[in-house]
């Protein structure tokens, strides 16, 4: 057969010709490694200028502690809450506006900087979506969050932090992963940012009828398979998918997340993506929770001289009309009033432990039957219980301080605060072995606590009744209370882990 001789085109001689020359042609140089992780940290709440729960305790002190150790710098952006106090907004530093889409719309959204405790926070104002009395929980939640993960997008340039981090907390800031792989990642200015989604809870993913998607979202439906968990729109199962790294709040969450017991439907994704996840224990801001200089308390004092707590136990007696014993050991409980919170076991312990020589003194707010449940039991136990069914964070601080034992008896706890709270304070925790609380309780010749193996009404009984005797021996109660005040509670290590982490995720 003969071969037909074909002659090369000009454009494939050219093409020939490019080739060998980029052979011989220097390399392109490699972006350089920065020196440092410059993290910007988004959140939907921060404290103190808008709180719900733990995540704003994290958004506020993680990134001061990050700073202080000069081996990364932090930025927080948050929306513009109402509940933003005057205090604060006299002194922000408005920057620019900008308009930002959101699916069809073209919103309006405004950015204000604010430097406090060292760390630079921005705000992102727009009164349609957050001039409202709560943070969460409206109708629109899908848009309203939409809205504030583009602007974050949209409002970086304009910002004088660059980051080469993004890190989110939760659904409400789960669309920036998604949003900078599919628009922004190959823009110049926002070139080499990794990004990674930290989960706080579970529980609550941010799921969405598909419909929402290219509506409210502003993704093409073509990305639905790389979004869809459950047969919906399910923006924590995009951002795990879609970020470099996956974090969440205690080394013991990290492995319930890989079951169904605690992982809430997602555990199949947690394995799938096990290789990028990571357990870090949240800290305390010991600055904040500080019994030697906080204003809320009747009395202060410290690991080294304690009186001042029995003088804040009698004084929080008298204020509540309680019996004025110093000799009574109290159980304070700050808490949701959710069924997770492990109250239904609560409710089958209490009969045992309200029938020792004790008070019991419960704040917060919740579900209808614990609320209800909690209010007759103070009228039918007037000297012994106290149910305090607000949000009141300075009365919180004095519950830490008056207790003896702090009540925590989860069922689920992907870290908590409470009980790293309550042992700054020198109030000895009951706890569950669950999530965080199993990272930082011990019980034994060296703990710091005491633990409730099963998650029933008998387990935490029993365990409450182990507190009540040790508290009866004033030499081991001593000896408890020191271990758990000079714990190591801060962001210190911690910090050190992020870092650690930071520093990984770039290379460097």
């Amino acid at each position: 057969m003969n071969k037909k001789t074909v002659k090369p085109t000009e454009e494939a001689k050219a093409t020939k010709a490019t080739a060998a020359k980029a052979k011989t042609a220097p390399k392109a140089k490699k972006p350089a490694k920065p020196d440092k992780p410059r993290v910007l940290y988004v959140a939907a709440e921060v404290n103190p200028f808008s709180q719900t729960g733990g995540l704003g305790e994290v958004a506020s002190s993680l990134p001061v502690a990050v700073n202080g150790t000069g081996k990364a710098e932090m930025a927080v952006v948050t929306p513009l809450y109402a509940c933003v106090g005057e205090k604060y907004r006299k002194d922000f530093e408005f920057i620019c506006h900008i308009n930002v889409p959101v699916a069809w719309r073209s919103q309006y959204a405004g950015l204000f900087r604010y430097v406090y405790r060292g760390v630079t926070h921005y705000f992102i104002d727009n009164e349609y979506y957050f001039k409202r009395d709560k943070l969460y929980g409206y109708f629109d939640d899908a848009e309203r969050f939409a809205f504030f993960t583009r602007a974050v997008l949209e409002l970086m340039p304009y910002m004088d932090f660059k980051p080469n981090i993004l890190h989110v907390n939760d659904w409400h800031t789960a669309l920036v992963p998604i949003y900078y792989k599919l628009y922004y990642m190959y823009r110049e200015e926002y070139a080499d940012i990794k990004t990674i989604v930290t989960i706080h809870n579970i529980e609550y993913q941010g799921k969405y009828d598909g419909n929402l998607l290219e509506d409210v979202f502003g993704i093409s439906g073509f990305q639905y398979f790389t979004l869809e968990w459950g047969g919906c729109v399910n923006l924590l199962f995009g951002a795990i998918a879609y970020s470099d790294m996956v974090t969440t709040v205690s080394e013991t969450y990290a492995e319930e997340l890989k079951t169904p017991e605690h992982a809430c439907g997602l555990q199949d994704a947690i394995n799938r993506f096990a290789d990028k996840l990571t357990g870090i224990v949240n800290g305390i801001d010991t600055e904040v929770y500080d019994p030697s200089r906080a204003p809320a308390l009747f009395a202060h004092y410290d690991a080294k001289d304690r009186s001042g707590k029995v003088q804040n136990k009698l004084a929080l007696q008298k204020l509540l009309g309680l019996p004025e014993r110093a000799d009574v050991p109290m159980i304070t409980m700050v808490s949701r009033l959710a069924s997770h919170k492990g109250l239904d076991i609560l409710k089958g312990a209490m009969p045992r432990i309200i029938s020792e020589d004790v008070q019991f003194v419960l704040l917060g707010t919740g579900e209808p039957e614990y609320e209800g449940y909690f209010s007759d039991l103070e009228r039918s136990c007037p000297d012994k219980v106290r149910a305090l069914i607000k949000f009141d964070p300075s009365m919180s601080q004095k519950l830490f301080a008056a207790g003896d034992i702090y009540m925590m008896p989860s069922r689920s706890e992907p870290c908590g605060l409470g009980q790293m709270m309550a042992m700054r304070y020198g109030t000895i925790p009951i706890v569950r072995n669950v999530g965080g609380l199993n990272d930082t309780v011990r019980e034994g010749e060296n703990g710091n606590g005491f633990i409730a193996s099963e998650y029933t009404a008998d387990s935490l009984a029993a365990a409450t009744k182990r507190a009540l005797e040790m508290f009866r021996d004033k030499e081991k109660w001593e000896a408890l209370v020191d271990r758990a005040m000079n714990e190591d509670l801060s962001w210190k290590v911690s910090g050190e882990k992020y870092i650690a982490l930071y520093k990984k995720i770039l290379g460097i």
